[in-house]
């Protein structure tokens, strides 16, 4: 037996050892990184407004719990603002139901020619096997439901703890990590943060400007028709249809549908109309106007990152997939040399004409001739 090969076995075994404790603890760590890889596109994205702060004189880490502050102060106002009109349109609802009722009975009876009544309708509800069922599995889902709550609420101060001390400790981050790399290195690493944040608070502010002008829009419409808690559900539009990338608009726009469909069911078709079009006037004229200086990509670019993102990381990955990529595209774009382009119908949007009783082969030769030229 060659002497080498009792040692390349051991160390085979070692390595694939290293690969399933590798494998293992990055598993039982998925959700720790998750968690703070969205700190820190988190605190990128405040990284403007506490530099803008600090510059004036302001302790850094002050300036960050400043910060986190006005956004706490907005998100909790926001939840309590919808909770209150989500409990007020219930509690409407179940006082309109038996009407609501009473109208979907007599179409049924006028349109197919039976004699239901609301009597015999509530019966079988309350009696029916499924509503038991229902009721069992939510009573013994109340401590699963929970626990979700008390996870998420654990994740979300693990996620706002990591990014204070990343926003906070920026600059003393920054310096620990450029002291492991070489001076041409360093100029990399602080080139491509600088571009992070660029992109991340570009992409906030260009988000929250959109947010601005359609929760106006949609504050307009509700109030024109008189849909109730017109404030409110702009807000969640704007919030919703500019932070949740792809489906948000759709999603945005199904509560303020059904709260209208409510007060009249022609309101409902009013507001998704509205919502339709909106969307096409974003998407072709206030969208490009916006994000042509802070998160300039294609697209599709965009459309294929979130898929990606969402792929990867579910909606976490959907979240950051759009700055990550800008990011990215601009850091490429400062190393990747660019050339000027020919001037050819092909590559100006135009196509090629041909002269009008011109011989076959004469076109083929000043084909042939021009893709030499190119």
């Amino acid at each position: 037996m060659p002497g080498w090969l009792p040692r390349a076995v051991v160390m085979t075994l070692a390595l694939y050892a290293c690969f399933q404790l590798g494998s293992w603890a990055f598993d039982q760590l998925i959700g720790l990184l998750t968690n703070i890889l969205i700190a820190f596109f988190l605190a990128l994205a405040i990284e403007p407004a506490v530099s803008r702060m600090a510059g004036r004189g302001m302790r850094r880490g002050f300036a960050t719990f400043l910060v986190f502050l006005a956004v706490l102060i907005a998100g909790v106002g926001f939840v309590v603002l919808l909770g209150s009109m989500l409990a007020g349109q219930i509690v409407d609802m179940v006082e309109e139901f038996p009407k609501y009722l009473d109208s979907v009975i007599n179409w049924v009876n006028q349109t197919f020619r039976t004699e239901l009544s609301r009597v015999e309708v509530q019966d079988s509800l309350l009696h029916s096997d499924w509503l038991q069922k229902y009721v069992q599995n939510s009573a013994t889902g109340v401590l699963d439901v929970s626990t979700t709550v008390l996870g998420g609420l654990f994740r979300l101060l693990t996620i706002f703890l990591f990014s204070f001390y990343f926003a906070a400790d920026g600059p003393r981050l920054r310096r620990a990590l450029c002291s492991v790399l070489p001076p041409a290195r360093q100029a990399e690493v602080l080139r491509a943060w600088e571009i992070a944040v660029d992109k991340t608070g570009g992409y906030i502010y260009s988000r929250g400007l959109m947010a601005l002008i359609s929760g106006v829009a949609h504050y307009i419409l509700l109030l024109v028709l008189g849909v109730p808690y017109a404030p409110a559900l702009a807000v969640w539009v704007g919030l919703v249809s500019q932070f949740i990338p792809t489906i948000g608009t759709y999603l945005a726009g199904a509560l303020p549908m059904l709260i209208a469909f409510t007060v009249d069911p022609w309101y409902a078709l009013w507001v998704l109309g509205f919502v339709v079009v909106y969307q096409q006037f974003e998407n072709y004229v206030v969208q490009p106007k916006l994000t042509s200086k802070t998160v300039d990509i294609h697209p599709a670019v965009a459309f294929g990152s979130v898929v990606a993102g969402t792929a990867l990381m579910g909606a976490v990955g959907a979240l950051i997939a759009i700055p990550a990529v800008a990011t990215l595209q601009a850091f490429l774009g400062a190393y990747v040399k660019r050339y000027a382009v020919t001037d050819d119908p092909r590559v100006q949007g135009g196509h090629r004409r041909w002269r009008r009783g011109e011989p076959v082969l004469t076109r083929i030769r000043r084909a042939v001739n021009d893709r030499r030229r190119s």
